[in-house]
C-alpha cells in the first residue's frame, strides 16, 4: 500500500506565492549577499508583527541564542537554566560558551518550563554555592504553546536573572495577547524549513533593548570595528541572514496569519476525530490567556487504554508513507548532556515515552488528512 501512496510529511515548507517578487528584486539590484533592503524590511516586519521594538535577522535560531548569551555576559563556568523538554539547539550555545546548562522539567498543562521547579532550582543553586551565579534563564514555547510567562518572569525578576525566550516554534502564538519572545530581555525565532514560515534556513533575535540588537548585528557581521581598514577588537561571527533569504521571509510574512489558522484547523480536525478514543489525549490551551499557533499537533497515547503504543503507531504510519515523530527526548536524557544538573518531576519523560507529533503541514490536502485519520482509526481498532 505504501508503495503507491504519496509521502505525507510532518511539516514541509509552504510558499505563499509572493516570495519570488522579493527574491527577484534582490537579483535585479544585485543584492544577493548579506544585508540589503530585504533584510531591513524583514526586520521591520518581524518587529511590527511581534510587538518587539527591534529585530535582527540571522542565519539561524541557534545563532540568535548564542549571540544573546554572549551579550548577556555568559562566560565559562557560568550556569544557564534551560527547559529540558526541547530540541538540542536551545542548549548547544550554552555549551559553546563553556557554561553549564541546568535543566528544568515541564509543567503538565503547557509542557513548558515548570515555574515552581525553576524557583526551587535557583534557590538550591544559590544555597549550595554551585559555581558562578545563574546568568540567564531560557524557557521554550514548545510546539507553539506559550509558556507560563507570568510566573516565569516573576521568578526571574525575584532573583534578578535575565530571560531569553526560545520562541522558535511559536511565531503567531500569543500569551495574554502578547507575542512569545517579548516578555524577557530577548527572544529568538526560527525560520527553518519545517517552521510555520520559512526562509529555508534562518532565525531572528527580537528585543525592546536597542543595545542588545545593535550588539547582535555587530557580532553577527564578524565584529568589524568602524575604521577605514579591517579592524577587529572583538571575536565576531558570520551569522547574518542573506538578502535573498530575507526576501523569502518577506513573502512568507504575507501569509503568516493564514498559516496560523491552517495549523489550528489541522489541530481541530485531529481533535474532532480522535479525542474521544480511549487513551488518546491532546495538549489543550490551559486558559483564555493562551493562544497556540499549533505548529505541530501532538497526541499522547496511553498503551494500556488505547491498546497500542506510540512506537507501534509511528511504525504503522510509516508503513503507509506518513511521517510522524516522537515528542522531543528531554535534554537530561541525552548522552551529551546527561552529566549536567537536572531538576525533574517526571513530566517530560512521560511525554517522550507516550507522545507523537502528527503531520501538521499547511500544504496538506483534505484527502491527505482523511487518509491519516483512516490509518489512525484503523490502528486504534475503529471501523471507518
Amino acid at each position: 500500500m505504501s508503495s503507491i501512496n504519496k509521502r505525507i510529511y510532518l511539516s514541509s515548507p509552504h510558499m505563499g506565492g509572493g516570495e519570488l517578487k522579493y527574491v527577484h528584486e534582490a537579483f535585479d539590484t544585485n543584492w544577493v549577499a548579506p544585508l540589503g533592503a530585504n533584510v531591513d524590511a524583514f526586520e521591520e516586519s518581524l518587529a511590527s508583527y511581534t510587538g518587539a521594538q527591534h529585530a535582527a535577522v540571522l542565519s539561524s535560531g541557534t545563532a540568535a541564542i548564542h549571540l544573546a548569551l554572549i551579550i548577556l555576559g555568559v562566560k565559562p563556568g557560568d550556569e544557564v537554566i534551560a527547559s529540558s523538554f526541547t530540541f538540542s539547539a536551545t542548549v548547544n550555545p550554552i555549551v559553546y560558551l563553556g557554561a553549564t546548562p541546568v535543566f528544568i522539567d515541564s509543567e503538565p498543562n503547557t509542557w513548558n518550563m515548570d515555574p515552581t521547579l525553576l524557583e526551587h532550582a535557583i534557590r538550591e543553586r544559590l544555597r549550595k554555592g554551585h559555581g558562578s551565579p545563574v546568568k540567564a534563564i531560557i524557557p521554550v514555547h514548545l510546539y507553539g504553546m506559550p509558556a507560563n510567562m507570568d510566573d516565569i518572569i516573576a521568578v526571574a525578576e525575584k532573583y534578578g536573572i535575565p530571560v531569553i525566550e526560545d520562541a522558535a516554534e511559536a511565531l503567531g502564538s500569543r500569551y495574554r495577547d502578547r507575542h512569545p519572545g517579548t516578555f524577557g530581555r530577548a527572544g529568538i525565532l526560527s525560520f527553518n524549513g519545517n517552521k510555520i514560515i520559512t526562509t529555508s534556513g534562518g532565525g531572528a533575535l527580537i528585543s525592546d533593548d536597542a543595545d542588545i540588537i545593535g550588539k547582535a548585528r555587530f557580532l553577527a557581521t564578524q565584529a568589524r570595528d568602524k575604521a577605514p581598514h579591517y579592524q577587529h577588537s572583538s571575536i565576531g561571527y558570520n551569522y547574518r541572514m542573506s538578502n535573498v533569504l530575507a526576501g523569502i521571509g518577506l513573502g512568507q510574512m504575507e501569509v503568516l496569519e493564514l498559516r496560523v489558522q491552517q495549523r489550528r484547523d489541522n489541530f481541530q480536525f485531529y481533535y474532532d476525530h480522535l479525542h474521544e478514543i480511549p487513551g488518546v489525549s491532546f495538549l489543550e490551551e490551559p486558559g483564555n490567556e493562551f493562544y497556540s499557533n499549533r505548529w505541530l499537533t501532538t497526541i499522547l497515547v496511553d498503551p494500556d487504554l488505547a491498546g497500542i503504543s506510540r512506537e507501534t503507531l509511528q511504525t504503522e504510519l510509516e508503513k503507509e508513507n506518513i511521517e510522524t515523530r516522537p515528542l522531543w527526548k528531554p535534554m537530561h536524557l541525552q548522552p551529551v548532556f546527561e552529566k549536567y544538573p537536572t531538576y525533574v518531576n517526571g513530566t517530560s519523560e512521560g511525554l517522550f515515552k507516550n507522545g507523537l507529533c502528527l503531520p501538521s503541514g499547511t500544504n496538506m490536502t483534505d484527502d491527505d488528512r482523511q487518509r491519516i485519520i483512516e490509518v489512525l482509526k484503523h490502528q486504534f481498532g475503529i471501523i471507518v
